[in-house]
């Protein structure tokens, strides 16, 4: 990783994440920041980074690596300009507003040979790697079902609907552990503060082998939640990333069918330990050590993938 330079495209909020992390880990070169305020203000702390005035100057110094973190709006054609150019690309959530520009990024990336991972920051999260470990060691034996909830009082969007804002986290997630895309999607939606924004959603999904999830997202929720649940055959799982401990539970609880009779099974609670590192630094620090290699993680497909669901359950909402 020494000796990497990257480039951020988008200073933002969640661009001045990168920006920060990057920096800490001696890789940040280069901001490009289109208001010329917060570029200004930004250069007070990295004046030793270099500031482009426009994306072709940033095309042009052909750094190691870029990161998109500019509105989702923009994130097409962007990365079509950098990705055109072979370069290695860093797309933060969503990927695309459309499916089709979001294919249209993995062929495009295929066919320059360059790196294209998409920012689904959780699959980087130690826990969420930690489960999927207990999910690959049967700790719960069969996975039956999943939720997640991501709830919370604002921000109330009014350009998107609060599953397009929440959801994406989630829908990655719920992918990586099941380890495939659903077959079948049910939906639903209520809108309470505008006409056209949906404040709530709770989101219904069958996988493989019977395996069944479900997402719900709000922004009108009396408290913050941020909870993921997995039950199985011989146990259960529970994470809730918006308490103060960020404790992984397993709980030695299922249900036995004895003779046709349903037994219950229930065991102590063991909290589960892992090393509790920053996801955006493991984000980050894996995609500058797999620069012009295959991306398995959070990759361009992982990311249309997430996309194509964001626009069935928008269908859906809607209907």
């Amino acid at each position: 990783m020494k000796g990497k330079r990257i480039c951020v495209i988008g200073a933002g909020r969640w661009g001045q994440n990168h920006i920060k992390t990057l920096a800490q880990m001696g890789v940040l070169a280069a901001i490009l920041e289109e208001n010329k305020e917060r570029a200004e203000e930004i250069k007070k702390n990295y004046s030793g980074c270099y500031f482009c005035n426009n994306l072709e100057e940033a095309i042009l110094q052909r750094y190691d690596g870029y990161v998109v973190a500019t509105p989702a709006e923009t994130h097409y054609k962007i990365g079509k300009q950098l990705l055109n150019n072979g370069l290695h690309v860093l797309i933060e959530k969503p990927m695309t507003l459309h499916s089709e520009e979001a294919e249209d990024l993995v062929k495009t990336a295929r066919a320059k040979s360059s790196s294209l991972m998409v920012g689904h920051v959780l699959l980087f999260h130690p826990a969420i790697r930690k489960i999927k470990e207990l999910l690959l060691q049967n700790k719960i034996g069969q996975l039956y079902y999943a939720y997640s909830t991501r709830l919370n009082l604002g921000t109330v969007r009014t350009e998107e609907n609060v599953f397009w804002s929440f959801a994406p986290h989630d829908i990655s997630v719920l992918n990586y552990l099941i380890g495939t895309t659903p077959l079948h999607i049910q939906a639903k939606g209520a809108k309470f503060l505008q006409d056209k924004i949906f404040d709530l959603t709770m989101t219904q999904f069958e996988y493989v082998d019977n395996v069944h999830a479900h997402i719900h997202v709000s922004w009108l929720h009396p408290f913050k939640e941020q909870r993921l649940v997995l039950v199985g055959s011989k146990g259960m799982i529970s994470f809730d990333d918006s308490s103060a401990d960020k404790e992984i539970l397993f709980y030695d609880k299922h249900i036995d069918i004895v003779g046709g009779i349903p037994i219950k099974v229930d065991k102590a609670t063991e909290v589960i330990p892992y090393e509790k590192r920053a996801p955006l630094t493991e984000e980050l620090t894996y995609f500058v050590e797999n620069l012009g290699k295959e991306i398995k993680i959070a990759n361009g497909m992982s990311g249309w993938e997430v996309v194509k669901i964001l626009e069935d359950v928008q269908r859906l909402i809607t209907e």
